[in-house]
Parts: C-alpha cells; sequence; structure tokens
C-alpha cells in the first residue's frame, strides 16, 4: 500500500454527491465546470483529470450523475487518471491551435448530459468555472440547447472548496514541508553573480526530489527592482550585493499548492529596506494574531488597511491580508474590504503580506488553518530577515 499523501478514491464520489445536492437546490439541472492547464483546479476537483494543452470539464446532474469532458487528443491519458468512468471527446475542450480533426466523430453536450438522465430543451444549465468557460465551450451549450437557460453559480464551488478535509490539508501540508527544503537550499545558493534563474533552478531539483509532482506557481526569485512586483517572472538578472531578493517557492501534491514566500537582504540590511521589510512583516504576524473561525473576513481587512494608515505605508498598499489556498495557490475566497463571509474551521489562506516601494518591495506569506481559538500556520520559518553574508 502506497504512502504518498494524496487525496483517496473515495473522496471525489463524496465530492459530486455533495455537489449535486448544491446544484439540486438551486434549481439547476445540472451544473457544468471547465479548467485549462494553468486553472485545472474545478475539473480535476471531481476527477482527478489535470489537462495539458487541451480544456477539461465536468458535468454534474442534479441526481448526481458525473462525466468527464475532454479534448480529443487526450482520451486515453484521461481514462487512465480519471475518477470518474464516463468519458466524452468533445471538439469544444480542444487546444488553442485549433485543429479542425476532419475525421473526428465528437461527442456533443447533448450526448453528455443523456447519459446523466438530463433531457429536454429548456433546462437550467449552470456554470461553476465561468471566468475559465472558453467561447467554444460556451457556444457548444447554447447550440446544443437553444431553448436553455445558461446561469453562472461560482458560489457552488466556494461552497464545496472553501473548507479542507483532512486529507486535503494533509496535502497542503506536505507541500509545505517540502517547500521548506527548497527555500533553504536555495538560500544556502544565494550568492552575488547567480541568475534569478538558476536560483529556480535549485528550487526545482528539491521539490522534485522530495515528492512533488510540480511547481505550485511560477516560482519567483526576484533582485531589486522586480520585487515590486505583485506578479511577475524571474529573469536572467544577476544577483547583487546589497539587493533585496523576494522568494516565493511552492510545491504541488496531488493538486494542491501552497507557497512559502519571504525577503532575503544580499548583505546587512538598513534603512529604507529595513523599515518597509520590518513593517510588512510585522503586518503579517498582526494578520496570523486576528484570524479564528467565527470573525468576519471584512473586519480583518478593513483593520489590516487601517494598520497600513496608520503606519504611513498607505500608498505601498497593494491587496488585502489573505487569500484562500488550497488547488490553486490563490483560490477564493479572498479577505477584502467587501469580504461578507465568517472564517470557519478548516477554511485555509495564505497569510500573503506585500509592501511595494519605489524601487524595491517585500513579500511575507504562509499557509494556516482556521481554528476554533485561532489559526494554525503550516510553517514555520518566517521568524525575520535573513541576511546573507557576501
Amino acid at each position: 500500500m502506497s504512502s504518498r499523501v494524496c487525496i483517496p478514491d473515495g473522496e471525489y464520489k463524496e465530492r459530486i454527491k455533495k455537489a449535486a445536492a448544491l446544484v439540486k437546490a438551486r434549481g439547476l439541472d445540472i451544473m457544468i465546470v471547465s479548467s485549462t492547464e494553468s486553472d485545472y483546479a474545478n475539473a480535476r476537483y471531481f476527477s482527478g483529470f489535470w489537462p495539458l494543452f487541451e480544456r477539461a470539464g465536468v458535468a454534474i446532474s442534479a441526481g448526481g450523475e458525473a462525466a468527464l469532458m475532454v479534448g480529443p487528443e487526450s482520451k486515453i491519458f484521461a481514462a487512465d487518471v480519471s475518477r470518474i468512468d464516463k468519458i466524452f471527446v468533445l471538439k469544444e475542450f480542444r487546444e488553442s491551435a485549433d485543429p479542425a480533426y476532419p475525421e473526428l466523430i465528437p461527442d456533443t453536450f447533448s450526448d453528455v448530459f443523456k447519459s446523466l438522465g438530463v433531457t429536454g430543451k429548456k433546462l437550467k444549465i449552470g456554470l461553476g468555472s465561468y471566468l475559465d468557460c472558453t467561447l467554444p465551450i460556451s457556444e457548444g451549450l447554447k447550440n446544443d440547447f437553444p431553448e436553455s437557460q445558461v446561469i453562472r453559480c461560482d458560489d457552488i464551488m466556494v461552497e464545496l472548496r472553501k473548507i479542507k478535509s483532512a486529507s486535503e490539508i494533509a496535502c497542503i501540508k506536505e507541500g509545505f514541508r517540502i517547500v521548506e527544503l527548497a527555500t533553504k537550499e536555495v538560500i544556502a545558493g544565494l550568492k552575488p553573480g547567480v541568475t534569478e534563474l538558476e536560483m529556480v533552478g535549485i528550487a526545482q531539483k528539491v521539490i522534485y526530489e522530495n515528492g512533488a509532482e510540480y511547481e505550485g506557481l511560477p516560482m519567483y526569485v526576484f533582485s531589486e527592482a522586480s520585487t515590486r512586483h505583485a506578479i511577475s517572472r524571474s529573469g536572467y538578472r544577476k544577483i547583487g550585493k546589497g539587493d533585496i531578493v523576494q522568494l516565493n517557492l511552492s510545491a504541488k501534491i496531488d493538486g494542491y499548492s501552497p507557497s512559502i514566500g519571504m525577503p532575503v537582504s544580499m548583505g546587512k540590511i538598513a534603512g529604507e529596506k529595513k523599515r518597509i521589510s520590518d513593517f510588512c512583516l510585522e503586518a503579517h504576524n498582526w494578520t496570523t494574531a486576528q484570524l479564528k473561525a467565527g470573525i468576519n473576513a471584512s473586519s480583518v481587512a478593513k483593520k489590516f488597511l487601517q494598520l497600513y494608515k496608520d503606519s504611513g505605508f498607505e500608498k505601498n498598499y497593494v491587496y488585502g491580508p489573505c487569500h484562500g489556498t488550497g488547488m490553486i495557490e490563490v483560490e477564493a475566497p479572498w479577505m477584502e474590504t467587501s469580504s461578507d463571509y465568517i472564517l470557519q474551521p478548516n477554511m485555509t489562506f495564505q497569510i500573503d503580506t506585500f509592501v511595494s516601494g519605489a524601487t524595491f518591495g517585500v513579500r511575507w506569506e504562509k499557509g494556516c488553518v482556521i481554528t476554533e481559538k485561532g489559526c494554525t500556520s503550516m510553517s514555520d520559518i518566517l521568524t525575520g530577515i535573513v541576511e546573507v553574508d557576501v
């Protein structure tokens, strides 16, 4: 029996069952979720299938039946890994090169629905992945069911995914264990003259050697000016003495993608860099202390913004204190001043604290699990600024 940390097969069946109950409660006949290679979460959540090049989707009826939908080149691949037995090949899920596949006789959405016991012309079809639904998928649904209503229902997926099971939390924790190893190895390799991408290579080697299936996000190793970027990619810049180097490293375990972020100083940190880094860590630790079940998310976010204002960093504020984490490193729900939900036990968040300055920025980031009495950190590596002896 394998000891690999993963989601057990039975949990996929439970997810479909719970989704069907929510679909029925919303008065829908069926829900469609769709995924791309980069944001695979909703289709993989039910099927275990992660597409590449092509798209993938899952249809779930109010009666509890499910089918996986893939592009023309993925049927055999999907059959080998999917936890859903019914698999259909639809041209709507083809890759962006837009091949014609003239010899293919594809399945249709009508075929899929019929296999799940969903018939009729005037259906209520829910879109559970509105932002990931491509035009071909949307048009395919309208062509097959022109008299039906297509209704956005992303909230169903947020409801299903926001509170994590024991297996999900185990996957996230295993990812953090591996990321800590990679972080330590990258710090050990930092020296003037190495490139950002060389350091990414070190991190990749460590995560794969220790059991990760992939990076949980495109790994961040930024230096000096590029540390101002809230989202960016590492490049060929050589790291120099006195630079701030921002690490955000990640490891994916059975689809779950936690990350750890921390600034590193190439030499003794001082002046404005120390001032900003110290405040950012203060705000990070402040956030950690606020989180517990029963708290309204917006109240934390409003107080977080006020902390920036009171400390003279309002112009350096970019986003709120936390975002959900799980199959995608950044997933719903975000914690923003407009958020209207209550924190519940076993919700998982990245406490993601970012300050962007005029010439550099810093970010402290770790994962936590909400509990009745507070939150439990899933990494204890963030204790203060690391200063590399150069």
